[in-house]
């Protein structure tokens, strides 16, 4: 199937066909048709599976300009809402349809310029608030209501606000109430319909409540990537504890690289790292995580895709969704402790059919992290050693097969009648 198969609008087509592509991924093929109908829609879709233009492109086939706000999306980050509302402005630049951006951290002078003429609201939850107290921001014309990343949301404590902000956008189905008048029966809509689009890579059970909160009878679609892409060679580092710095440093002095994402578990690790990599190697290194001031955040970004910097540290804020194609290599300074951010560090690289490759470095206190990683991907990760590297030795290297180094409780010894 191709793009000019599933009915989208021609300046949408037009916008599609300048950007080069052709043939729709999984989830935009099933996505597209079901979003054009006007149905409402959940998708279990993880990163990298093309759910953006998924939900952008039949959205802005279904709207024409109005300069009052007819499409919101809902987004955990300021990366990703930045990142979002470009590729609306890119898939709607022959609509004439305006998108505004909203998030905090910043002024809000140019966010009220942006919402006077503003088709699409591509928003964080706190920042719409507080455009909606403030007046800046209605909802009455709101057709098309997308929430993305929904799980990413409840682990930051978005959903009571999202809740409020769901119940701010017309109803989300044609209610309708009979009145009698001169002895006939009338009815009256109560309130206009309102598409509703709710993607998560997860989805546990208080997602499950959320949505049918927000959708009615939708349609569902699941294109969950538990796997790893077949683009990416990926595989263990064991080593001593105390030569993780060292194993890293030699990893990239030692790798053929041109862009490089390393991923740390805490804001403070990464800090760590970046420092001792700008000391200790020739790299051009800088950091992204939430502690940083949006404006170097977005910098920091910037600098990153114009090869500015050749490697980005980072937490996960940026594993999930941000979309940048050139990424060579990603390694893990530590196993990720889920399961899923295994899948979504990695799928950093190996992009629009590209090979990438990630090497994530592993000591004896992560086996079980390790193990999980194996069972949500349903593969043996390879291990592997690199070749010059001075290893001190410790037990992982010894070529066995990963074990939980959770030691079972044994039963309490049965006591003797007396």
């Amino acid at each position: 199937m191709l793009f000019n198969e599933l009915g989208l609008s021609e300046p949408i087509l037009k916008a599609v066909t300048e950007a080069g592509y052709e043939k729709p991924t999984p989830i935009q093929a099933q996505a597209i048709p079901i979003v054009l109908e006007g149905r409402d829609l959940v998708g279990a879709s993880q990163t990298g599976t093309g759910k953006t233009a998924a939900f952008a492109l039949p959205s802005l086939s279904r709207i024409t300009k109005m300069g009052k706000p007819q499409i919101l999306v809902l987004e955990p980050t300021r990366e990703l809402a930045h990142q979002v509302a470009e590729q609306f402005e890119a898939y709607g630049k022959h609509t004439g349809c305006k998108v505004a951006l909203l998030y905090g951290g910043v002024g809000y002078g140019a966010q009220n310029d942006q919402l006077k003429d503003a088709d699409i609201v591509v928003a964080t939850p706190g920042r719409l608030v507080d455009h909606f107290y403030r007046g800046t921001m209605t909802f009455f014309n709101i057709k098309i209501l997308i929430l993305d990343e929904v799980d990413r949301m409840l682990d930051m404590g978005f959903l009571p606000i999202v809740r409020k902000l769901v119940n701010l956008c017309p109803w989300n189905m044609e209610a309708e109430e009979e009145v009698k008048e001169n002895g006939e029966v009338r009815r009256y809509h109560k309130g206009s319909k309102r598409q509703t689009l709710f993607f998560s890579a997860t989805m546990p059970p208080a997602i499950q409540g959320f949505a049918q909160f927000c959708l009615t009878d939708p349609a569902s679609i699941e294109i969950a990537r538990r796997e790893v892409a077949s683009t990416i060679s990926h595989a263990f580092y064991p080593v001593s504890m105390d030569q993780r710095d060292d194993l890293l440093l030699a990893l990239i002095k030692q790798t053929d690289h041109e862009s490089v994402m390393i991923f740390t578990r805490t804001r403070k690790e990464a800090d760590t790292v970046c420092t001792m990599l700008n000391a200790k190697s020739d790299a051009r290194v800088t950091a992204m995580h939430s502690d940083i001031g949006q404006k170097d955040r977005m910098a920091a970004l910037a600098g990153f895709k114009d090869n500015t910097f050749n490697i980005l540290v980072a937490t996960d804020v940026a594993a999930r969704g941000i979309d940048i194609s050139t990424v060579s290599h990603v390694i893990n300074y530590r196993v990720p402790e889920n399961a899923e951010d295994y899948v979504h560090r990695i799928g950093r690289t190996g992009r629009a059919e590209t090979e990438g490759d990630a090497f994530t470095i592993l000591t004896a206190d992560e086996l079980d992290y390790a193990l999980s990683v194996e069972v949500f991907v349903n593969q043996k990760i390879k291990r592997k050693k690199l070749d010059g590297f001075d290893y001190k030795y410790t037990a992982i290297l010894d070529e066995t097969p990963i074990k939980s180094v959770v030691r079972k409780r044994r039963p309490a010894p049965k006591r003797r009648r007396r």
